[in-house]
């Protein structure tokens, strides 16, 4: 009895766990806009409306508190990835371009459907993977949905390489967060271009995935 009465103490109250979410949720908008490096604990409570010491207190240290905002939607994505992936091949035997449409579309759909903080994820993957320090972040959060891809793709394309299979799944994500966060580019360089559809990302990927491993045969 004892112990069931101090696990209910120690229970966070409703109030704590909100004000956790507005710190995680301000902190994803900073760190997504400033870079890590940008980033300071001083302007996330700010935009949280929250004490300075309260992030420290919820998040920990600054570089704690950038794995908490990565790893808090990794397994979300990659649910829906995997779901997606197990749909298609309970329809039909799976091509490439099943393969990427389901790694692709459900960022996307999830990024263009009016919730800024997936806008905003979409940016922190970009800085992850762009700094070799967040190897192990990226091991941990993104490499095992990755891999189990890139397995999937290396089936089709048993001659390929696993460096030029991995290139492949590399630059596709590339593309996708392009599609997501550089279509104005398009109206920019042609104005009164419509942005690309996802089925045309989806089209492009596979042709440029396609065209890596099947000349690396």
């Amino acid at each position: 009895m004892f112990v069931l009465e101090k696990q209910r103490q120690r229970a966070p109250s409703a109030r704590s766990l909100q004000t956790r979410a507005r710190i995680l949720d301000a902190a994803e908008q900073v760190f997504a806009a400033r870079g890590f490096e940008g980033a300071s604990i001083r302007d996330i409570a700010h935009l949280a409306g929250v004490q300075v010491g309260l992030v420290a207190h919820h998040g920990g240290s600054k570089e704690d508190l950038f794995h908490l905002i990565v790893a808090r939607r990794a397994g979300e994505l990659s649910r829906l990835r995997i779901d997606a992936l197990e749909a298609a091949r309970a329809r039909a035997p799976l091509d490439l371009a099943t393969i990427l449409d389901c790694f692709i579309r459900p960022y996307v759909e999830l990024a263009q459907g009016g919730d800024p903080h997936w806008v905003a994820y979409g940016r922190l993957v970009a800085h992850v993977s762009a700094d070799p320090r967040w190897r192990d972040l990226a091991a941990e959060c993104f490499d095992p949905t990755a891999q189990l891809f890139i397995a999937e793709i290396s089936t089709l394309f048993s001659d390929a390489t696993p460096g030029a299979v991995a290139a492949g799944q590399v630059y596709a994500v590339s593309a996708m967060l392009a599609h997501v966060h550089s279509a104005w580019r398009i109206g920019a360089l042609s104005p009164g271009s419509d942005a690309m559809g996802l089925d045309r990302l989806v089209t492009f990927c596979t042709a440029g995935v396609s065209a890596i491993l099947t000349s690396d045969r």
